[in-house]
C-alpha cells in the first residue's frame, strides 16, 4: 500500500495492549481504524482515548464484537463498512490465555482458548474476506513465539498458537491470487497486562512494547508490493536471563 492516508482499518481487541499500540500507530499514518471490544463502552472509550493521540491524522471508531460469533463479527464487519465506507487493513488481535497442565486445564478453559485465538481469526476473516478482495487489502494474525515454541503448561495456548500460525500461513496461499496480502506476526514477551502482568515502559525495560508491534504492522503495509513477509517473528533483544 503506497498511500496508507484514508485506509480504513479493523482491529480485533484493540482496547489494550497490542490491539491498542497497533491502532495508535495506523492514526499517525493518516489511517481511520475501528477497534472491537466485548464492552460496547469499552470500545468507545478506548477510541475516544485514541482520538486523542497526538499528530493523529486519522479517526478511531469504538465498536462491540465477540470475535467467538461469526455473527458477531460480521455485524462488526456491516458496521465498520457503513460508517467508515470500507475496509482495507484487518487486524486479528483479540487472544486470551489460560494455563496450567492437562491434569489442570478445564474443558470450559480450553473451550474459550480454542474459540477465542483460533476460531476468532478464522471468523474475522471470514467476515471481511469479501472487503478485502474488493480493496486488495491486508489481513494480519496476531501469532505468538509460543505458536513455534511449545512449553509444559501452555497445552491450551500452545494448540491455540499453533493453529493460528498454520491458518494464516494457509490464507495466505488462499488469497494472493486475489491480490490480498496475509502475514502473522509472532511476538515474544511484550509489555501488556496478558496473563497478570504489570507492563513497563521506557528505555530501560526489556520487553517489546507495543508501538514496536504498531511499527512492525506499519512497515508490512508500506513494503514494495511485490514483497510479502508472510511470517515474522519478534523477540526481546536481551532478555535478563541472558544477561546474567
Amino acid at each position: 500500500m503506497k498511500n496508507l492516508k484514508d485506509k480504513v482499518a479493523l482491529i480485533t481487541g484493540g482496547t489494550k495492549g497490542i490491539g491498542y499500540g497497533i491502532a495508535e500507530s495506523l492514526l499517525l499514518q493518516g489511517i481511520n481504524v475501528a477497534i472491537t471490544g466485548r464492552k460496547e463502552e469499552t470500545a468507545k472509550q478506548a477510541a475516544e482515548k485514541l482520538n486523542k493521540t497526538e499528530n493523529s491524522k486519522g479517526k478511531a471508531i469504538g465498536i462491540e464484537a465477540d470475535v467467538r460469533s461469526y455473527d458477531s463479527q460480521q455485524k462488526a464487519v456491516n458496521q465498520v463498512i457503513e460508517q467508515l465506507g470500507k475496509i482495507d487493513i484487518v487486524i486479528a488481535n483479540a487472544g486470551l490465555g489460560h494455563f496450567g497442565s492437562v491434569e489442570e486445564l478445564t474443558v470450559e478453559q480450553w473451550q474459550q482458548t480454542i474459540d477465542t485465538n483460533l476460531s476468532g481469526p478464522f471468523y474475522t476473516l471470514k467476515a471481511s474476506v469479501d472487503s478485502l478482495k474488493k480493496e486488495k487489502g491486508y489481513f494480519i494474525t496476531i501469532s505468538s513465539l509460543a505458536g513455534t515454541n511449545f512449553f509444559a503448561g501452555g497445552a491450551a495456548y500452545n494448540a491455540s498458537k499453533f493453529g493460528i500460525t498454520g491458518f494464516t500461513q494457509a490464507a495466505m496461499l488462499d488469497l494472493r491470487k486475489h491480490d490480498v496480502k496475509v502475514s502473522t506476526i509472532m511476538p515474544g514477551s511484550v509489555s501488556t497486562h496478558f496473563n497478570g502482568n504489570e507492563p513497563t515502559e521506557g528505555d530501560e525495560a526489556w520487553k517489546i512494547q507495543i508501538e514496536d508491534i504498531g511499527k512492525l504492522v506499519v512497515d508490512l503495509l508500506t513494503m514494495h508490493p511485490r514483497t510479502l513477509p508472510s511470517k515474522i517473528e519478534v523477540r526481546p533483544t536481551v532478555p535478563p536471563s541472558a544477561k546474567k
